[in-house]
Parts: structure tokens; C-alpha cells; sequence
């Protein structure tokens, strides 16, 4: 009896504890995500408590109308930090080179800083007493006092820096750049770069510390891998290959382990990684179209991912691995981050906006005589009109590619390929109705998007990339 009694005391402490876990495992209605809308130029505002959107902040109009030379909203908002104590965001719009300083509470805009050519990210020191905004398109970082909105001083770093962190003691802060194969290790309180560290590749848009800040972790994008860096000998210990087109990375502790999240647009996928000396790939994940943003909640127990192309964000159980949510939210989301404790009562919704655009059309691209080339397309409804959004990658350098729809004759975009084969550009018309799936042409079979080399008239047969419907 005394063992019956000592294995049902033991069942039910078990239970309780797990109860309790469960019910602390999950976000609140007081937290929310974030997702930093590039073509709607809004702030999508989640509830991750049922996966909704609470509603938007517009930071200004949606393109193509952000061209009128009285126009005066923010362009391009792109990126996010925030305060350690979550009560103000900061939103980065590399096209109005501005940093939007907003309450959390209220989702008002508090006030505006306009730094120099196309900044990218920004965030606060540790103690919360600076801003610090790397100004991409040059080569400093603009810091700001986030009390009085003024830029008080410019830090020098290498040319193009992409992204800018700080180790919780506010000693030391880390910049990687987007044009320069280096790493800037700066010494906080001094304003100055005090070792430079060398990486594969120039092109490094994010970068991420594990839960107990020993390393950094950055993505490049262009050559699809992710470096870590020892914090404490500030050396790098590892790369890793993870995939066409890495965009950002999170951490999650899983069943006692930290893992990272990668997301890796270019294969529509989250790939799950070990954080060991020598790194393995635990899982693949399916998402939606170019998962690029990506955060976990405070406890783990969920990882957040916006879709540039999917326009809106999916929710991932890490202890599944898999999609459990996907939400519409704003056009073409970059950043994306959760933050605790943000809402006081209510519901959160003060001075935000319904959702006013459409779902996006994906139409994946596959190589015919360029067995390389690769390539995808958006469509947005845009009312009157459609957006096409081009992307092409792995094309000859420097060379001029057209954008044709089967049976008509005058292509609907150009491009110019960079000196790496790729290509991004977005074209204006009446295009979503004609390359939507089964829609048919003049000529017999459905509609294709046929893209071209050079002169060469269209045509599905000899083309470099026609499109997969």
C-alpha cells in the first residue's frame, strides 16, 4: 500500500509539474511579433496568443505610391530592434533613411530620426541609454539618444555595415557588414572598433547570440552559409553550409538544448541545426514562400517566421519541427521579432490599421537551356494594377535578361544582371490576371512567364527560365 500510495504521489506531483509547464509555456495576450512590412511599408502587430493579426502601424503608403515628390511617409521599412524593456521599438526604413521610434504600448509613433544613405538595422546598447543605426549604404554607425531622437555621435566601421549587436555586460558590440568580408568588434564605451575579424563572405545582413552570448552567430546570404564566432577569443569556430539565399537565425532550447533556426528563402524552408562543436542539421521545416525574419518566444516553446513572399508570418512548435500557424499580415515582411510584456490591459489595439492588402501570388522559375539559373516571381495586387517582382540568380554578369508573358511580344520587365548573375526588380501593369495558374493564352496551353536572354524573342523552348505552373 505504501508503494501504491508513493507511485501515485509520484504520478501526480509529474502531472502537476507538467501542468504547470504547459501553462507557462506559451505566450501571453501581454506579448507580441513584429514584422517590418518592405512594400506595404507598415508594422504588422501579432497576438500570439491565437495567431492573429491585432492590426497595423502605417509608417506610410504602399508601392508604387511613395514616388510624388510631396510624399512624406517612410520607405522601404525594413528592419527592427528594441529596448531591454520592451516599451519602445525601433523601425529601420532604408528608403527614407529614417529610424521610427515607437511605443508599445500604444503603437504610437513617438518620434523620427533621419540618419544617413540606406540604413539597415538598428538597436539599443544593453543599458538602454543609446541607439546605435548601421548606416549601410556608408560605412559608420549613427548613434542616437533615443530620449531626445538626435544623432549624438558616428562610429567608423568597414564599408556597409548590416547589422549591430551588444553582449549583455555593454562592453563589447558586434557589427557585420553587407559589402566587407569583416566582422567590427567595437568597444562600447569608447565609440571605437578595437579588432577586426575576417569571414567568407561580403555579404552578412544578421547576426544573432546564443542564449548565453559565448557566440555569434551571422548568416550570408549571398553564399548561403552561417559563421559562429567565439564571443570571449573573438575567433571564428565554425562555418556552416545551410542553403540558397540564408537570411536570419534564432535560437530555441529544446528538451534541455539549444538549436538554431536558419531560414533559408531560397529553399522555402527552416533548417534546424545543433549548437555542438561541430554542428548538425537535426531538421528541415517547409514553410511558406522566402522565409526570411525569424525570433523565438522568451520560453522556446514557439519560433516565429515571416515570409517575404508569403506576405504574413508562420508559427513553428519546436518540439514538432513543424508549421502550426500562418498568418496574413503586411507585403514583402524583412525583420520580424517577438517581444514579452508589452501589452497592458486591453486589447493592444490603440493607433493601429486593419489589413489592407491582398494575398500575393508565388510562381516559381526553372532553368531550360541554364542549368544553374534560378529564379521566382510575386505578383501583387496592387487595385487598378499588379506588381511583378522579379528575382533571378546564378544568370551570366552583366547582361541584360527579358521578362516575357507566352503569346505576347513586348516583354513586361527588363533587368541587368549584378556582377554575380543576379537580378531584382519589380514591374507595373496588369499582369496577376494573366500569369495566375490554368489562365490560358491566345496561342494553345496555358499562360508561362518566359524569361530571355538579351534580344531573343520569347519563346518557352529556347528560354533561360520559364515559369513552373
Amino acid at each position: 500500500m505504501k508503494s501504491s500510495r508513493l507511485a501515485l504521489s509520484t504520478l501526480t506531483v509529474s502531472l502537476l509539474s507538467l501542468l504547470s509547464c504547459s501553462a507557462m509555456a506559451l505566450p501571453t495576450a501581454h506579448d507580441r511579433v513584429y514584422t517590418a512590412d518592405q512594400n506595404s511599408n507598415t508594422v504588422s502587430v501579432f497576438n500570439p496568443v491565437d495567431n492573429t493579426l491585432v492590426g497595423q502601424i502605417r509608417l506610410g503608403n504602399p508601392r508604387p505610391d511613395v514616388l510624388s515628390p510631396l510624399y512624406r511617409g517612410q520607405i522601404n521599412v525594413h528592419g527592427m530592434g528594441f529596448s531591454p524593456d520592451h516599451k519602445t521599438l525601433v523601425v529601420i526604413s532604408n528608403g527614407s533613411n529614417s529610424v521610427t521610434f515607437i511605443d508599445t504600448a500604444t503603437n504610437a509613433v513617438k518620434g523620427v530620426t533621419y540618419v544617413g544613405r540606406s540604413p539597415h538595422e538598428g538597436f539599443f546598447t544593453a543599458d538602454g541609454k543609446e541607439v546605435w543605426v548601421v548606416v549601410r549604404g556608408e560605412d559608420y554607425i549613427s548613434v542616437i539618444d533615443p530620449q531626445t531622437f538626435k544623432e549624438t555621435r558616428r562610429i567608423q566601421t568597414a564599408v556597409g555595415p548590416g547589422m549591430v549587436q551588444f553582449l549583455p555586460d555593454n562592453k563589447l558590440a558586434f557589427s557585420v557588414s553587407s559589402f566587407t568580408p569583416q566582422v567590427d568588434v567595437i568597444d562600447v564605451k569608447s565609440h571605437t572598433v578595437i579588432k577586426k575579424i575576417d569571414v567568407v563572405s561580403p555579404f552578412s545582413p544578421f547576426l544573432q547570440f546564443t542564449p548565453d552570448h559565448k557566440e555569434l552567430w551571422m548568416t550570408h546570404k549571398d553564399v548561403g552559409k552561417v559563421t559562429r564566432i567565439d564571443t570571449r577569443t573573438l575567433k571564428v569556430t565554425g562555418v556552416i553550409d545551410t542553403g540558397f539565399i540564408t537570411n536570419h537565425l534564432a535560437f530555441a532550447t529544446v528538451n534541455g538544448k539549444v538549436l538554431a533556426y536558419v531560414t533559408v528563402g531560397g529553399e522555402n524552408v527552416v533548417k534546424v541545426y545543433s549548437t555542438d562543436a561541430q554542428a548538425q542539421l537535426l531538421a528541415t521545416i517547409p514553410t511558406g514562400a522566402l522565409p526570411h525574419g525569424i525570433w523565438s518566444s522568451d520560453d522556446s516553446s514557439r519560433v516565429y517566421v515571416g515570409l517575404e513572399n508569403g506576405d504574413g508570418m508562420e508559427v513553428i512548435d519546436p518540439a514538432q519541427n513543424k508549421v502550426i500557424a500562418h498568418v496574413a499580415g503586411g507585403q514583402a515582411p524583412q525583420a520580424l521579432i517577438f517581444l514579452s510584456n508589452v501589452v497592458g490591459d486591453g486589447d493592444g489595439k490603440q493607433n493601429l490599421a486593419p489589413l489592407a492588402n491582398a494575398e500575393p501570388l508565388n510562381i516559381r522559375l526553372k532553368p531550360v537551356t541554364a542549368p544553374e539559373a534560378k529564379g521566382f516571381v510575386v505578383s501583387r495586387n496592387l487595385g487598378v494594377v499588379d506588381a511583378l517582382e522579379v528575382s533571378l540568380f546564378k544568370l551570366k554578369p552583366q547582361t541584360n535578361y527579358n521578362v516575357y508573358l507566352s503569346g505576347q511580344s513586348t516583354p513586361v520587365a527588363s533587368f541587368v544582371t549584378d556582377a554575380k548573375g543576379m537580378s531584382n526588380g519589380t514591374a507595373i501593369g496588369p499582369a496577376r490576371r494573366l500569369a495566375e495558374p490554368g489562365a490560358q493564352s491566345s496561342q494553345s496551353g496555358p499562360l508561362k512567364l518566359i524569361v530571355m536572354e538579351g534580344a531573343a524573342p520569347a519563346d518557352a523552348s529556347r528560354a533561360v527560365l520559364v515559369s513552373d505552373m
